[in-house]
C-alpha cells in the first residue's frame, strides 16, 4: 500500500451521559475535509428527531379528542374569569381517562390494524438503544450491498452478546424514503443471513424484530433474486444451532416478516398485526374491491390473541394504556423481560434438541382433519369429463385423431407410437 492510499479519518465524540441533544454515535463536529461519504457514512444514523413530531389522532380516538377540547374550553375559561373550575376539570378528566381505558381494552382487529401503523409507533432501533447497555450496528451483505431497511448489530444486556436483527421503519417521509418503508431487498436478507451465521459461529442468541408491510416488490428486486433470498433465509434459519426469538413490534407481512421469523419462541406486542397478506390486498383478492379490508382484517385473524389460539405466537406482551407509541420506554421494558424470561429457558436446552424443537414447532401449525369423510355434494361445481373413460387404462386423444387412442391395442397407435411401443419391448 502506497503512500497516497493511506488515510485516516478521525471523529471527536463528546464524553458524558446521552441525552435528547447529543448527536451520539454521530460526532458533534465533523472535522473539515472528513471524507462523509466514507467511515462515517456507517455510522448508525439514528439520532433523536430535531422536531418534535405532530400529534396523529386515530379514527376510533375522536372521543378522546372531543374530552381534550372541553378541558382545554374549561381551563381557558378559568384563567379568563379567574373563577374556580377545579372541580370541572377534574371531572373531565376523570372522564377522559375512563375512556381512554375502554377504547384501548376492547379494540377490534381493524383498530389494532390501525395502532401497528401508527407513524409515531416505536420503531427497532428505539427498542434496541431503550434495553441494551451497548450496541453497534454492522453493516453489509459482503456482496456490495447494505440495505438500510433491515438492521443488524451486536447488543449487550444483562451481561450477555446478542445478535439483533429487524425491520426498520422511518419516523418521518425523508427516513421513510431512506428506509424503503421496511421493505427489504434481497440485499437485506442477505445481510441478516450473514449476521445469523456469524452468531451461529460465535455462539451469539439471534434477537429479530419485524415491523414491516412485507418484502420490497420492485422489478429490481425480483432482478436480484428476492423469492430465494427469502426461501435461503427460510431454510439455513432451521439448521442455526443458537436460540432465535423473534417479536412481532408492528405488523409482519407475508415473507417479508418470515424471512427473519422462523424462530424457538414468536412473540408479539399487544397491539402487532401478523398476516400472511394484508387485509387490502386480500380484499382487492376475494372481495375484488379494496373497500372489504375491514371484512378482510376480521376473517385473517392477525391480532395477537388469536393467533396465540392457534398456537402460531407462544406469548403476547402487553402494551402500556394507549398504546406502545404512548409510552415507548415502558414498552421496550416489557419486550425485554419477556424475551429475557424464554432466553434463560431456550439456553438450557442442547442445540440438537434446540433444531428439533424448532422444526416441530412450524410443523404442528394449523389444524388438519384426518380420515373425514368429505361431503360429494362439493364436487358438483367441477368441470365434468369431455370423454368419460370405459377403464382404468391410460386414453389420450391426440390432433388429428377422432378417436381417442388405447395404448393396449397396437393397431389404434400412431406409427412414431407403435414403433417406440415395440422398441421397449
Amino acid at each position: 500500500m502506497n503512500k497516497q492510499q493511506q488515510f485516516a479519518i478521525s471523529a471527536k465524540i463528546s464524553k458524558g451521559k446521552k441525552s435528547a441533544e447529543t448527536e451520539y454515535p454521530w460526532p458533534e463536529k465533523i472535522p473539515a475535509g472528513a471524507d462523509t461519504e466514507g467511515a462515517l457514512a456507517y455510522l448508525n444514523r439514528f439520532k433523536p428527531l430535531p422536531n418534535k413530531p405532530k400529534p396523529v389522532t386515530l379514527p376510533f380516538e375522536r372521543p378522546l379528542i372531543d374530552l381534550e377540547n372541553k378541558i382545554d374550553e374549561v381551563r381557558e375559561l378559568a384563567n379568563k374569569t379567574g373563577m374556580d373550575f377545579s372541580e370541572q376539570i377534574k371531572e373531565l378528566e376523570e372522564k377522559y381517562d375512563q375512556v381512554r381505558r375502554d377504547l384501548y381494552l376492547g379494540l377490534t382487529a381493524v383498530q389494532r390494524l390501525s395502532v401497528a401503523r401508527h407513524p409515531h409507533r416505536p420503531t427497532f432501533l428505539d427498542h434496541v438503544l431503550n434495553i441494551t447497555d451497548k450496541w453497534i450496528e454492522l453493516h453489509g451483505d459482503r456482496a456490495g450491498y447494505d440495505d438500510p431497511a433491515l438492521v443488524c448489530g451486536i447488543g449487550k444486556m444483562e451481561g450477555m452478546s446478542f445478535m439483533f436483527i429487524g425491520h426498520q421503519k422511518g419516523r418521518n417521509t425523508k427516513e421513510n424514503i431512506y428506509r424503503n418503508f421496511a421493505m427489504p431487498t434481497p440485499n437485506g436478507y442477505r445481510k441478516a443471513l450473514r449476521m445469523m451465521r456469524h452468531a451461529d459461529h460465535h455462539g451469539f442468541p439471534i434477537l429479530t424484530f419485524i415491523d414491516t408491510p412485507g418484502a420490497y416488490a420492485g422489478i429490481k428486486a425480483e432482478e436480484l433474486g428476492q423469492g430465494e433470498a427469502i426461501a435461503v433465509n427460510l431454510r439455513e434459519m432451521f439448521g442455526l444451532r443458537v436460540p432465535i426469538i423473534t417479536t412481532v413490534i408492528g405488523e409482519g407481512g407475508s415473507g417479508g416478516a418470515l424471512a427473519i421469523g422462523c424462530c424457538d419462541k414468536m412473540l408479539m406486542l399487544e397491539n402487532a398485526v401478523y398476516y400472511v397478506a394484508s387485509p387490502e390486498a386480500c380484499a382487492a383478492i376475494l372481495w375484488k374491491t379494496a373497500a372489504a379490508a375491514p371484512l378482510a382484517t376480521e376473517a385473517l385473524r392477525i391480532t395477537g390473541a388469536e393467533l396465540q389460539k392457534l398456537e402460531v405466537v407462544d406469548e403476547v406482551i402487553p402494551e402500556p394504556l394507549g398504546g406502545a407509541h404512548s409510552d415507548p420506554v415502558q414498552t421496550s421494558k416489557n419486550i425485554k423481560a419477556v424475551i429475557m424470561k424464554h432466553m434463560h429457558n431456550l439456553l438450557k436446552l442442547e442445540p440438537g434438541t434446540l433444531m428439533q424443537q424448532r422444526v416441530a414447532k412450524f410443523r404442528k401449525m394449523g389444524a388438519v382433519e384426518e380420515n373425514v369423510e368429505v361431503d360429494p355434494h362439493i364436487k358438483r361445481n367441477m368441470k365434468k369429463r369431455e370423454v368419460p373413460l370405459e377403464s382404468d387404462e391410460p386414453k389420450l386423444l391426440l390432433a388429428g385423431n377422432e378417436q381417442p387412442i388405447d395404448f393396449k391395442n397396437k393397431n389404434s397407435l400412431p406409427v412414431n407410437a407403435s414403433a417406440n411401443n415395440s422398441a421397449r419391448e
